[in-house]
């Protein structure tokens, strides 16, 4: 004769219930950098909002329809040898009337705010108060160009603070080269932006350019955003920054980055310079640099050391080795990244081209 299992107590099951549900909590903290509910910015604001609306009547619901299933199923189970049906009921008029007539009057109740909500951040903002950005998302990092200025950079969108921003997604991005020729600058893959701070997700759609969001920023700071559709083998490290800064501070960021790099004249500078234009001009753009032709199927380089990051916003610009081993092998340091290797360069071609690169201000 087989052994009975024991069977846990109800107090045990309760415990290791909690347990798990005070060890989810515990993932959580207000200072993740990626929390979508600290709104930073009206957008996000206005979103949170509708969550708050949302959910305490999804919380109601879900109380009360578990609740009664359970006493249901302790009210009314079989007791004992019982195996008569007991007696089947067709319906209930008023049940269902109410059961129809209330769910439809809490969506109304949440239709309202909502589609006024969807409209509102559908409009497009005042033209002469308004900055605008388009983003073009790649495997796997993002190219951030702004059209009234004509600066093009990657990874950290700079934004002034107190301003909207009215975001354009380009799933198209032909753009013309220095020389006359018309390049793609987007991969046709699914992406989708996320900076949870400021705004909810929004897809890139390939062959489109018709997506928009509007984000604004209250306070000067670094929002965290990221790819939020798999997009391929490196999605998870497709990041970018939104950096809010001051206005003023903003105008002189976008001349900064206007200009044009210069020549260097010392010496691994030079070398670092040549080798730049051996060897990366087919696929990044230095604004100023003789070989460059503004080709963008990269990173357009010119201010790379004004920004924290490289490579999708995973790796410190500063990080001197990390940069060389990144050009040496990029594949092993990020799978599934684009950039052709480079393992063939002397040690001493790798020191100039990351000291190059390090310059570039």
């Amino acid at each position: 004769m087989r052994a009975r299992r024991p069977r846990w107590s109800s107090v045990a099951k309760v415990a290791l219930i909690t347990g798990f549900a005070l060890l989810l909590a515990a993932c959580g903290t207000s200072d993740l950098p990626q929390d979508a509910l600290t709104p930073a910015g009206p957008t996000a604001r206005a979103q949170d909002d509708l969550w708050k609306l949302v959910f305490p009547i999804a919380v109601v619901v879900f109380v009360l329809v578990q609740g009664l299933i359970i006493f249901a199923v302790i009210r009314f189970r079989a007791k004992g040898d019982e195996v008569d049906l007991p007696k089947q009921v067709a319906g209930n008029t008023r049940l269902e009337i109410a059961w129809t007539i209330v769910p439809a009057l809490l969506l109304l109740y949440i239709a309202f705010p909502t589609v006024a909500t969807i409209f509102e951040q559908a409009a497009e903002p005042d033209e002469a108060e308004r900055v605008d950005v388009t983003v073009v998302g790649k495997q796997y990092w993002w190219e951030f160009v702004y059209p009234q200025s004509g600066v093009v950079t990657a990874n950290e969108m700079v934004i002034p603070t107190g301003t909207p921003v009215y975001v354009q997604l380009d799933g198209i991005a032909t753009y013309e080269l220095d020389d006359g020729a018309e390049d793609q600058a987007s991969n046709l893959v699914m992406h989708s932006f996320w900076v949870p701070k400021l705004a909810g997700k929004v897809d890139f759609v390939p062959g489109h350019d018709d997506r928009y969001v509007t984000l604004e920023a209250d306070e000067p700071g670094r929002y965290a955003g990221q790819c939020a559709e798999f997009c391929g083998l490196s999605h998870a490290n497709m990041k970018f920054d939104v950096v809010a800064v001051e206005p003023a501070e903003y105008d002189d960021w976008i001349a900064a980055q206007s200009e044009e790099a210069g020549q260097p004249e010392d010496e691994q500078l030079r070398l670092g310079y040549d080798l730049f234009g051996a060897n990366c001009v087919a696929c990044h753009a230095v604004d100023g640099h003789e070989a460059s032709v503004g080709v963008r199927t990269g990173p357009n380089l010119t201010h790379f050391a004004s920004r924290e990051t490289f490579a999708g916003g995973i790796f410190e610009n500063a990080d001197t080795e990390q940069l060389k081993a990144w050009i040496a092998n990029p594949q092993r340091e990020k799978p599934g990244a684009q950039m052709i290797p480079f393992g063939s360069l002397a040690d001493e071609e790798l020191d100039a081209l990351a000291a190059y690169l390090q310059s570039l201000d």
